[in-house]
C-alpha cells in the first residue's frame, strides 16, 4: 500500500500555470527531496497539497483511502507541515503553539509532556516557553515551527527548506530526528538549498523546472544532473 499518491496535480494562479501534471507515489519510510531553481514550483506543490493554494484537477491520497478532496479533515490530520517561514500566531506563547497542535492532533498528555520535554531540550527552547513570536529570533522561531510539526505521529510529513535559520547545532539535531522517524516508517517530502546535507538522508529526487517533472530518480544519481544546474 503507498503511503502518499500524488497524481496529475495542475495548479494554477491567476491563469498562470504553476504546476503541470505532477505525479509520484512514495512508501513508507521514504524520502524525496525536491530539487529545482527558484520558481520551479516546490513550494507552490507544497502549498498545494497543503490546500493553501487549490489544485485545478489531480488526486492527492495518504495511505490510499484518505483523499484531499472527499475528506480535507482526516487528510490534514495525517500529514505535518513544516514551512519555509515560520507561521506562528502573536498571540499566542511558545508553549500555547505547542498546546495547540497537541488538540488539533488529538495527542495524548503523557505523549505530549515526553516528547515536548526532549524536543524543547534538544532544541534549547526550555527558556523560551512563555515568550511570544515577536520577542524570538529567526532562528528560534523556526525551531518552534519544527517542534510543532514533529508533535504528531503521523505518516507523512512535508518539509520546505527546512535548516532555514537553523544554527549547527539544530541542524545536526534536526538530522538525528529526521532520520529517526524514517526508520520508525515516516514518509518525507522535502525541499533544501541544501542538498549535501540531505543526501544520505532522501532515496530519491524530482527535478522541477516551470512547474513540471524534469527528471527524478534515486539520489546518489544526482550528481551527474548538477553539473552546470544550480539549485536555489
Amino acid at each position: 500500500m503507498a503511503t502518499f499518491e500524488v497524481a496529475g496535480v495542475k495548479t494554477k494562479v491567476d491563469n498562470k500555470l504553476l504546476l503541470d501534471d505532477i505525479s509520484f507515489t512514495l512508501d513508507k519510510g521514504e524520502v524525496l527531496a525536491l530539487v529545482g531553481h527558484n520558481g520551479a514550483g516546490k513550494s507552490t506543490l507544497m502549498k498545494t497539497i497543503m490546500q493553501v493554494i487549490e489544485k485545478q484537477t489531480g488526486k492527492i491520497t495518504i495511505q490510499e483511502k484518505y483523499d484531499q478532496d472527499n475528506n480535507l479533515l482526516a487528510f490534514k490530520k495525517r500529514i505535518a507541515y513544516l514551512p519555509e517561514e515560520p507561521l506562528l500566531l502573536t498571540e499566542l506563547t511558545v508553549m500555547q503553539h505547542f498546546q495547540l497542535y497537541a488538540l488539533s492532533y488529538d495527542i495524548d498528555e503523557a505523549e505530549f509532556n515526553e516528547k515536548l520535554d526532549r524536543y524543547v531540550e534538544g532544541f534549547g527552547l526550555r527558556t523560551k516557553l512563555d515568550a511570544y513570536p515577536e520577542e524570538l529570533s529567526k532562528g528560534m522561531r523556526q525551531k518552534v515551527q519544527t517542534i510543532c510539526a514533529f508533535l504528531p505521529d503521523v505518516p507523512v510529513m512535508l518539509i520546505d527548506e527546512p535548516f532555514m535559520g537553523l544554527d549547527i547545532y539544530a541542524v545536526e539535531y534536526l538530522l538525528t530526528l529526521l532520520q529517526e522517524k524514517v526508520k520508525n516508517g515516516l514518509t518525507i517530502v522535502l525541499t533544501t538549498h541544501q542538498l549535501e546535507q540531505v543526501r544520505e538522508l532522501a532515496h530519491t529526487f524530482m527535478l522541477l523546472e516551470d512547474g513540471k517533472v524534469k527528471s527524478t530518480g534515486n539520489i546518489a544519481d544526482f550528481t551527474t544532473i548538477t553539473r552546470g544546474f544550480q539549485d536555489d
